[in-house]
């Protein structure tokens, strides 16, 4: 079976629209049929060179490069799910997800090439490894033909792995999210129905391809047969102008690269007027930043996307209403109604569900839901559970035995009629002086009481697992008066969760998926001599 498989998703819009765009990197356009010689080059050269032993897994270490993608879609079109890595990676994080996959082929970049010498030695199974060189292709003027004889399309099951992701772990060792070609096409389905979206479309790329959103840049644009928009370096360093000489039209990213625009003066009053869909995910949207990039694409439609990697990409949606439509502009965007198929269930710590306007971890089933943890069984029974009965406002034997995925977000059960509302992390809960506290809750606080879009709270010192002896706060804008914004804060919150003292800097540290940094905020503060305040 192969319908609702990745490759053959590209493999017919390649077949529709041979001669449209399908990728714009380094300064170079490769068509669909162009693109397509590339990735079946890739597909024949490992059906021909990999080993029959190992799972149907193949490793892909590159980035923004022509080779990158069709690595990853010569992967698929070789029957193989893909494991994506990155060259700006440490070699011995390279090749640990190399041993833990258990990958028996890696096809590389030439930057990927470069780091061969540091990460083979490091890896203890034999790996057949395919670089540009390696690819016996067919020559470009032929671009109806298949680069060789030799590819066999492969029969692929809705149920195999479509891509395998190595993600943080709290125990330090990166976990594999396995998730299945069904998933990644029930999500493609609902997102290409929903925004209308066709070949003329062109899609940023801001993502790592090792961050599950990546998915919607590439095969939304490769379902459809739209253009995937690789940013230059100067491009990324200036989002705004990226849009306008790209040509944009389809824009998703997270919050962080938005609220960066907003204070670098990017996001003027109508100046991305090119932009249909103007997408958000991956972490809080506050809503003076999406009312502001609402504002510069004012022919956009804006929408708030939730959803961690277990359940393929987003599994729920919130779009942005009007400035008078009643919406806080204080708060962030709220995460919305599910996807079509997907269910939410709020839950206490004994996975009961609370009642309408009670806060709990948001629980998610459906279509959607990823396989597991590779190679985990255990970590996979903690977050992948069935709920053990009923609750406020559930029916007695509604879905015995279904399967949810633990998110360990922290969200309010919405009353009839509205949209579910994020509120932060359960394990960003501490213990402070013998209270519970949601760090998350503070943050509101904080945004509120500064005007400011974002506000980070930290548990510090710590003082023994999952406890801390006071909370420090962060905020990115000298002008505002700390004193008076504790103040504020200390008038709606009781006196053990107001912030010790708040921190200014000059711009938030960004992760590699573009997220806060809280853990580099929190080196900071371990780096202080100690008794320093």
């Amino acid at each position: 079976m192969t319908a609702r498989s990745l490759h053959r998703t590209f493999l017919r819009s390649a077949a529709a629209h041979p001669e449209r765009p399908a990728l714009e990197v380094d300064g170079r356009v490769l068509t669909y049929a162009e693109l397509r010689l590339r990735a079946l080059a890739v597909a024949a050269t490992l059906q021909a060179r990999r080993p029959a032993e190992g799972p149907p897994l193949t490793a892909v270490l590159g980035q923004r490069s022509v080779e990158g993608f069709a690595g990853i879609l010569g992967a698929l079109c070789s029957g193989h799910g893909y494991v994506p890595l990155l060259p700006s990676m440490p070699p011995a994080r390279i090749a640990l997800m190399l041993e833990r996959s258990r990958a028996r082929c890696l096809v590389v970049d030439a930057a990927g090439a470069r780091l061969l010498p540091e990460v083979l030695p490091r890896v203890p199974q034999a790996l057949t490894v395919i670089g540009p060189d390696d690819v016996d292709e067919a020559p470009t003027e032929a671009p109806t033909e298949s680069p060789t004889e030799s590819w066999v399309e492969p029969s692929v099951g809705e149920d195999d792995i479509a891509y395998l992701l190595f993600t943080s772990g709290s125990t330090g060792q990166p976990k594999g999210v396995m998730v299945a070609h069904r998933n990644i096409a029930r999500f493609l389905e609902v997102v290409t129905e929903r925004y209308g979206l066709r070949p003329e479309d062109r899609f940023s790329h801001l993502f790592d391809v090792t961050f599950d959103l990546s998915l919607f840049d590439l095969f939304g644009a490769w379902s459809v047969g739209g253009c995937l928009c690789c940013p230059t370096g100067m491009q990324r360093l200036f989002p705004a102008r990226y849009v306008d000489e790209a040509g944009l039209t389809v824009w998703f990213s997270v919050p962080s690269t938005a609220l960066l625009m907003q204070q670098t003066h990017a996001l003027e009053p109508g100046s991305l007027p090119g932009l249909r869909w103007s997408l958000f995910c991956g972490e809080a949207l506050p809503m003076k930043v999406a009312r502001a990039f609402a504002a510069a694409a004012s022919n956009s439609v804006v929408e708030n996307l939730y959803g961690p990697t277990e359940l393929t990409l987003a599994c729920t949606v919130h779009r942005l209403g009007p400035p008078d439509g009643g919406e806080d502009d204080g708060e962030v965007v709220p995460i919305g109604e599910p996807y079509p198929g997907m269910e939410a269930r709020v839950v206490d710590e004994s996975l009961r569900e609370v009642a309408p306007g009670d806060s709990g971890e948001l629980l998610m089933t459906g279509p959607q839901l990823a396989l597991g943890y590779w190679d985990d069984p255990e970590r996979t029974a903690t977050a992948f559970v069935t709920l053990p009965g009923s609750g406020p406002g559930s029916e007695p034997e509604d879905h015995p035995g279904r399967t949810y995925y633990r998110t360990g977000d922290l969200v309010r059960r919405p009353r009839e009629g509205e949209p579910l509302r994020f509120l932060g992390r359960i394990d960003s809960q501490i213990k402070l002086r013998g209270f519970r506290v949601e760090l998350g809750e503070i943050e509101a606080a904080l945004r509120q009481a500064s005007g400011l879009p974002v506000a980070v709270a930290l548990g510090w010192p710590v003082a023994a697992p999952g406890g801390a002896e006071a909370v420090v706060a962060f905020i990115d804008d000298a002008t505002i008066d700390v004193n008076a914004v504790l103040e504020r804060v200390a008038e709606r919150l009781p006196s053990y969760m107001v912030p010790r003292e708040i921190r200014v800097v000059d711009r938030f540290p960004l992760n590699a998926n573009g997220k806060i940094d809280r853990n580099e905020l929190r080196a900071r503060l371990g780096a202080e001599p100690a008794g320093s305040q």
